[in-house]
């Protein structure tokens, strides 16, 4: 599989990673180049479609697309590691520098000191600002200047290139930059997240079919997932597929086709389909979902996946018989949809109050939870057939403009 990552950062940095990342195991490196940390997410928006994973030079990049909410692949920043902090000490030694007395930025405490600690260094004198989202190069400027200004710091290092800028007129100042080995392991380990990523297709698929009678057309309704037929010795069917099959069938787990049939011809069928990485993990989880379906009523059908996800599709939603009967219960629908009836019905004010469609954003604010959290429900009540995305709307951000859902609850 061709693996493309998109690497974004400052001009310097970002070459050095191309260069240095070059055997890491990624087929291609797409230089992101940025010339102030402002312009990221503008960055990121307009790579998302020709990339497959993003690797960012530093945490502040990383940050500031994660709090936009524009990761939606495999993504890592390249830590600076104590090693890059001792690198840079062991050069102003090496020119004559006193470091007893320096500030740094963006690393966390606990690590500067374990580092001077270990290099036998004195840590009274040292001031540490760790970064956190909404800090700017400006706000690390003034934290350099203000401890020189106390006569506390003789030196700053910083690792954010537009604060070296502020300050390289203003006092000395050292540039900090990821090392060689953080560039090569963070983008190894970004190689392998996103190859396991692209790998959930090919996820063992288990169904389990419990049907009340043998049905002899039971073969001929199943060949649509193109999988293989068994029977189990509890007289219930196995049908073996995999995940990327059963999400097409399914249109993305919002309906099984063959559903409709099973319920006309035995009045009772229940379908539980598990998402494994291992048969024994997705046979697993074909019981639990089978279960799950007896519980939901005399027709039903449910994918269940690891981290408790289960995807309720009932026969009746599927084959679109109760349309004419009105909405259907908070109950009902938060069974099918795997969320709390309270949940929903909470959506279901934020829906009447926003005619014009909702985003994650609104619904984050509005559950009190974060917005990947939200992005998440939205998907879910997508495949469930009550949301459907119309469009964006900016909302006075910067960046990729949020998706617009119509919700019907």
């Amino acid at each position: 599989m061709s693996l493309t990552v998109g690497v974004v950062g400052p001009d310097d940095l970002v070459h050095k990673v191309v260069a240095v990342g070059g055997s890491s195991g990624a087929d291609r490196l797409v230089p992101l180049p940025y010339r102030h940390e402002n312009e990221t997410l503008d960055v990121v928006g307009r790579a998302q479609a020709e990339v497959d994973a993003l690797l960012f030079t530093g945490v502040v990049p990383h940050t500031l697309a994660t709090a936009a909410g524009l990761l939606d692949r495999p993504a890592m920043y390249v830590p600076y590691s104590g090693a890059t902090l001792l690198r840079a000490l062991v050069e102003l030694l090496r020119l004559g520098h006193d470091v007893s007395r320096i500030s740094i930025d963006t690393l966390r405490r606990s690590e500067v000191m374990e580092t001077l600690t270990e290099a036998k260094l004195p840590t009274e004198h040292v001031h540490v600002l760790p970064y956190r989202p909404g800090l700017t190069s400006q706000d690390l400027a003034e934290f350099h200047l203000a401890a020189r200004d106390r006569k506390q710091t003789r030196v700053a290092l910083t690792c954010l290139g537009s604060a070296f800028h502020l300050l390289d007129h203003e006092m000395h100042a050292v540039r900090l930059a990821p090392s060689r080995h953080s560039i090569r392991a963070t983008l190894q380990a970004l190689v392998l997240a996103t190859a396991g990523a692209h790998s959930g297709d090919a996820q063992v698929a288990l169904g389990i079919i419990d049907l009340p009678a043998a049905d002899l057309e039971l073969a001929a309704d199943l060949r649509v997932l193109g999988g293989s037929l068994a029977d189990l010795p509890d007289g219930q069917r196995l049908v073996v597929t995999t995940r990327g099959v059963l999400e097409k069938v399914s249109e993305q787990f919002t309906r099984l086709p063959f559903l409709d049939d099973l319920a006309a011809r035995h009045g009772a069928a229940h379908v539980g389909f598990g998402l494994g990485r291992t048969a024994a993990e997705a046979e697993s989880l074909a019981r639990r979902a089978v279960n799950r379906a007896r519980s939901v009523g005399a027709v039903a059908g449910v994918v269940s996946m690891t981290d408790d996800v289960d995807i309720v599709i009932d026969a009746e939603r599927t084959a679109g018989a109760l349309s004419s009967a009105g909405p259907e219960s908070s109950v009902t629908l938060a069974r099918r949809v795997g969320l709390n009836p309270r949940t929903l019905d909470r959506l279901r004010e934020l829906a009447a109050e926003e005619a014009d469609g909702i985003t994650a954003h609104r619904v984050a604010e509005h559950l009190a939870v974060q917005q990947r959290t939200a992005r998440r429900i939205l998907k879910r009540l997508e495949r469930a057939g009550v949301a459907v995305p119309t469009g964006s709307r900016q909302e006075g951000r910067t960046g990729r403009p949020p998706i617009v859902y119509r919700v019907r609850l």
